[in-house]
């Protein structure tokens, strides 16, 4: 059910009680003229008094009852909604926790206690009393209030009737117990269908950042396969052509008529692979376009947290520029090792360090954490890193691709330590390239 739903049960259960309300007034006139007892006409006076005060207090009630507003105590507001915006409401207002809302059912009850004095008849207006009580009392008030009608209810019947039966404290007492279960359970049921809602919200709300967070995973992931992909087919070819043309440019004699051709064939592979590496500069992933290699893996250390770790960055030997696949595998590497460290390891400390050497790079992840037996490990233990996909496999895979090798270091208590070897590529065909 929503807000809607619960206003439309509010608006009948209000008119029901008025209606109630309104015929027990009634009833307590018609009894009085029909008796002509000596005191009918401070019987319909009074009686005329208490449907005016109930009347205006009504009036005031839904002049300024917003639409959707109404809300048992303590319902919940779901995340994420909005809930509608109650106007301002006068000091004069009867709503329930406001003064006048409080004088005006004290007005009730004291005109309604007059009646009692007056006609035994009055005693049945209690039960909607207690409704009015319980809605517009906190529940610390309105349960001794509730008590208190009963027992006037109950003391005005044996003073009508001198005498005791056992319907004269039935009655009142079995109608106070149906006015409070019924409020507390309605206030339960809305509470229910409340947490529902809002729980309903909040798995819709999930859904969307779960797609979201897959649209940009998919994404991310297509743009590094294509940004291999043209290096290692289209770059790497445009490389190969320039470097045949500039040999095949050297080999012919200085004013050989072939010589302009080859040269502005070389000219165009240049160009061509220029706007290649443009392509692949386009589709580097996010947290290598804005830096280099090095500076990524020190804000992945520093966006890291879990409790109790530490995570260092450090960087061993001259940095050179590498190819966009080998700090991709570099990057992902290292996320993803640092992810099973904060998921699995229960670590103090993690350090990262990148190693430039005369040959190779270098990357060791390694961590002080409970470690585990990488031979005797499950296979979905080994096999994914809980971050979605780069487990050891995916990382084995991808330094294969580019000639490296995977080391894992690990035993039960002993921490983990995780490396990644990549050869640097040939300078003189990188340079060229």
């Amino acid at each position: 059910m929503d807000s809607r739903s619960h206003t439309h049960v509010t608006a009948a259960l209000r008119l029901c009680l008025h209606a109630l309300l309104t015929g027990l007034l009634a009833l307590v006139v018609v009894r009085a003229v029909s008796e002509d007892a000596a005191d009918t006409g401070a019987v319909v006076a009074v009686t005329l008094l208490t449907a005016a005060l109930y009347a205006a207090g009504a009036v005031r009630s839904s002049a300024v009852q917003p639409k959707g507003s109404v809300q048992p105590k303590g319902s919940v507001q779901p995340k994420g909604s909005e809930r509608p915006k109650d106007p301002v409401r006068p000091r004069t207002s009867v709503q329930p926790g406001t003064p006048a809302g409080a004088w005006w059912l004290g007005g009730l009850w004291v005109l309604w206690a007059a009646l009692l004095v007056l006609s035994p008849d009055a005693l049945w207006v209690a039960f909607p009393l207690y409704f009015l009580q319980l809605h517009f009392l906190p529940m610390r008030w309105a349960l001794p209030a509730v008590v208190v009608t009963a027992a006037a209810a109950i003391t005005s019947f044996v003073v009508h009737r001198q005498e005791i039966e056992p319907g004269a404290f039935i009655g009142p007492l079995i109608g106070a117990a149906v006015a409070v279960a019924t409020v507390l359970g309605y206030d339960a049921l809305f509470r229910e269908s409340e947490r529902r809602r809002e729980l309903i919200v909040e798995l819709v709300a999930t859904r969307a950042d779960l797609a979201e967070a897959e649209r940009t995973a998919g994404t991310l992931a297509e743009r590094e396969r294509l940004a291999r992909e043209i290096h290692d087919t289209l770059a790497q070819g445009l490389s190969s052509i320039q470097l045949l043309l500039r040999a095949a440019e050297r080999s012919l004699p200085e004013n050989a008529p072939a010589t302009p051709h080859v040269r502005a064939a070389r000219e165009a592979a240049q160009a061509n692979l220029a706007e290649a590496r443009s392509f692949v500069r386009a589709l580097t992933p996010p947290d290598l376009e804005h830096g280099s290699l090095a500076a990524a893996l020190e804000r992945l250390c520093a966006r890291t947290t879990a409790p109790e770790l530490t995570v260092r960055f450090a960087v061993s030997g001259t940095p050179v520029e590498l190819p966009t696949p080998y700090e991709v595998a570099l990057l992902r590497t290292a996320q993803s090792a640092l992810a099973n460290t904060v998921r699995h390891a229960a670590a103090r400390r993690a350090e990262i360090t990148l190693s430039f050497m005369e040959t190779s790079v270098a990357l060791d992840v390694v961590d002080d954490g409970r470690g585990f037996d990488p031979s005797g490990a499950p296979v979905h233990e080994r096999g994914t890193g809980g971050d979605g996909g780069f487990g050891l496999p995916a990382m084995r895979a991808r330094a294969g691709s580019l000639g490296g090798a995977l080391s894992v270091e690990s035993a039960p208590g002993q921490g983990t330590a995780v490396a990644l070897t990549l050869p640097l590529p040939d300078t003189e065909a990188e340079r060229a390239a």
